[in-house]
């Protein structure tokens, strides 16, 4: 599938991705990408989130490819099972696992516990060994249940602007092969 062909939906996570974050910058490179927007960044709120990302799924006019990171992971999973039409792929980066009670020290939110239903679009969970909010083997846990092909970052933190992944190009060429591998 070619980028043209989809309704690219960029789904950030908490805080929303700055302007040199590597979504940020997709989304102005990527002619058909959008970002879901959330009424409030600073507020983890699963309803909320997962509303949003179904939304915009539901108004999307062309096959709908989703690339998420951090919490927008943890979002899409939660809005799985409100999708009211087909969802072409999602291209998942640096799943924050918020079944730990201190992921995010002083941030409340609802999303535990992660779902662990299978996706009923295909899916990629790039995860790297020394990310900071999710240890590697939870990602391991969540891209099998999901049914999510895992790929391996290495060490690569929480792949954002503080672990030095600001326009991230290694990132594009795996979603270009992604985006090969839906036809």
């Amino acid at each position: 599938m070619r980028t043209s062909d989809a309704s690219i939906l960029i789904i950030p996570g908490f805080g929303d991705s700055g302007p040199g974050h590597w979504q940020s910058r997709w989304e102005d490179k990527l002619a058909t990408a959008t970002r879901v927007i959330q009424p409030d960044w600073a507020k983890a709120e699963k309803a909320q989130w997962a509303g949003e990302i179904a939304k915009a799924v539901a108004q999307a006019d062309k096959p709908v490819v989703l690339v998420a990171h951090s919490i927008g992971v943890a979002a899409v999973a939660h809005a799985a099972h409100l999708f009211t039409k087909p969802v072409a792929g999602a291209f998942l980066v640096g799943l924050s696992d918020w079944n730990r009670a201190e992921v995010l020290p002083g941030v409340s939110h609802d999303f535990a516990p992660l779902p662990l239903a299978p996706f009923a679009f295909p899916s990629w969970l790039i995860a790297s060994r020394n990310d900071p909010y999710c240890d590697y083997e939870v990602a391991e846990e969540h891209a099998a249940a999901w049914g999510s092909k895992l790929v391996d970052a290495g060490e690569s933190g929480h792949i954002n602007i503080e672990s030095g992944h600001g326009p991230w190009p290694e990132g594009l060429m795996s979603f270009a092969g992604f985006m090969r591998s839906l036809g």
